[in-house]
């Protein structure tokens, strides 16, 4: 799973994997391609598949694409890939690169289609799907936004880019809620966003407290778009973003204990990364969790108390839960 992340991004709003926040907009934003001149925005090559075929097939089109997206239908069933092209792709070299890896794993080759994108005003249609949102404390908009941040708001500047957290997703709310909470009863000192994605915690973070902030992210481009956020919001002196699996990075282990962390990823590693939580948190510290469905609650529950930390607040919106935990301060006889 980490290495299909790696390669094409995470997106959760439809469970998608994607090298690009929006993939139909790659293909539509390059000017004097044959899609353009042909009064279309770019092509589009849609199959459907199992989940473990996702990796497979988008590999098999990856040379054939500027962009590939893998969306989730229904949970736990078919997924749908889509791969974006600028020039209208030979059927025949889509079918060829398909054989080839149908050949190589033994199983039939899937059916697939090409279809033209048709012209879209791709300026108009960000602010569209991007307007600015006031939640709770904090007021986010993008670069498009010409008018001021409301009294009393905390402004989070952010584009429509190549990683995940805008502010529109209910995970992302979730630990916006928690953070906010937070800072009306703890002056927080030494944060981490593990999974940062846009860096978008890390901006609340650094914009809350005033404080030096730790992102990580396995995807290097969520590390470059956290950078460039963290400039846009003039906090770039207070963020520091690395690449890490986990919990592994040298800027990671560096900067432990936290007396906060934030980590907005998925249900599994949530519950992988729990002994390695509890190692990097503080006694007394306060562990953000979300990017689960409110069905898997239990295992990731779970892993945590086993390591000592008590379940503090669960908050659930959209069909999507952020879990708040704390490890509990030392007794005399409390190993360390």
């Amino acid at each position: 799973m980490a290495s299909l992340r790696a390669r094409l991004g995470w997106r959760r709003g439809s469970r998608a994997r994607s090298r690009h926040a929006n993939p139909a907009r790659a293909a539509g934003l390059a000017g004097g391609s044959r899609a353009s001149e042909q009064g279309v925005s770019g092509y589009k090559i849609e199959l459907v598949t199992e989940r473990a075929a996702v990796e497979r097939w988008s590999a098999a089109l990856d040379a054939l694409a500027v962009a590939i997206a893998a969306f989730e239908i229904v949970p736990g069933g078919a997924w749908r890939i889509e791969a974006y092209a600028l020039e209208p792709p030979d059927e025949n070299a889509v079918r060829a690169a398909l054989r080839t890896a149908a050949e190589a794993a033994r199983v039939a080759l899937p059916g697939f289609h090409v279809q033209p994108l048709p012209p879209v005003d791709w300026l108009a249609e960000n602010r569209r799907s991007f307007p600015a949102q006031a939640l709770g404390r904090f007021f986010i908009h993008g670069s498009h936004h010409d008018g001021r941040v409301p009294a009393g708001r905390i402004g989070l500047r952010l584009d429509a880019a190549t990683a995940f957290g805008s502010g529109e997703h209910a995970t992302t709310r979730g630990c916006l809620d928690a953070l906010a909470r937070l800072a009306k009863r703890t002056r927080v000192r030494r944060p981490l966003d593990l999974g940062c994605g846009s860096g978008i915690l890390a901006l609340a973070i650094a914009k809350l407290w005033r404080t030096r902030v730790r992102a990580a992210d396995i995807d290097p481009e969520a590390v470059r778009v956290t950078r460039d956020n963290a400039a846009l919001n003039g906090v770039a002196p207070l963020v520091r973003a690395a690449r890490s699996d986990g919990y592994r990075a040298r800027l990671v282990r560096a900067g432990r204990p936290y007396d906060v962390i934030v980590s907005n990823i998925l249900a599994q590693p949530l519950a992988r990364f729990a002994p390695a939580l509890r190692r990097h948190l503080a006694r007394g510290g306060t562990a953000i969790l979300s990017g689960l469905l409110v069905a898997q609650e239990p295992p990731v529950i779970a892993a945590q108390r086993r390591q000592g930390l008590a379940l503090t607040r669960v908050s659930r919106r959209d069909g999507w839960s952020t879990l708040e935990f704390r490890r509990r301060r030392a007794r005399p006889a409390d190993p360390i």
